[in-house]
């Protein structure tokens, strides 16, 4: 066989196994990017229709994040948040709306003090889905439900649903035990209103 074939058959075996290794790869960072941002991932994908499109944005999420200087609150700080939660809970029997607003303002004033942006929300929304994707979807539903109660179209259960899923996020940022922050459940809401399905999960 004239040394010249033999090239060639090097050569297509040569492409043909980094095809294989581009592959191997591709897909390696597919499963590690599932991993680390769950239902998001799959969120992600929908929303852009794209798989390299949403898996580009995730990386680029990652990329912010890690440029991000996050840190630990002190002992005194976690104490004054979870003291602050409790007036928020208190606050729910009377005012709802109110106790929405404080949960959004307390969750982006523990972000901000532990190193997060916090002036846009869809940037919060991200940051947060690098360290908690179990948690985003809670978050855009709290934020959600927090617009439509602008709008007086937010039952009180609309709200008290809100303020369940700040009080998770609240939880995992102070970086203490879920039952460690008060319940809105515990509190018991003077206007016990029907939770409205169609409305929450519109907001979702």
């Amino acid at each position: 066989m004239q040394t010249w074939v033999w090239i060639v058959i090097a050569v297509a075996a040569a492409v043909v196994v980094l095809a294989l290794i581009w592959s191997a790869t591709r897909a390696r960072r597919s499963r590690a990017l599932k991993d680390t941002f769950g239902r998001e991932y799959d969120r992600t994908v929908e929303q852009t229709g794209d798989k390299r499109e949403a898996e580009r944005e995730l990386r680029e999420r990652q990329k912010r994040h890690d440029e991000l200087d996050i840190r630990p609150l002190s002992q005194e700080a976690r104490d004054r948040y979870v003291r602050q939660w409790q007036s928020t809970q208190t606050r729910f029997v009377d005012d709802p709306k109110e106790a929405v607003d404080e949960a959004d303002a307390l969750v982006q004033h523990v972000m901000r003090e532990r190193g997060y942006p916090t002036k846009d929300f869809e940037r919060r929304v991200a940051d947060i889905s690098v360290d908690h994707p179990d948690l985003v979807e809670k978050y855009r539903t709290a934020h959600g439900i927090a617009q439509a109660s602008e709008r007086n179209e937010a039952s009180t259960e609309d709200l008290r649903h809100s303020v369940r899923h700040y009080r998770a996020l609240f939880a995992e940022l102070l970086e203490v035990r879920d039952d460690g922050v008060e319940n809105v459940d515990d509190v018991t809401s003077r206007d016990e209103a029907e939770v409205d399905p169609r409305n929450v999960q519109r907001l979702r």
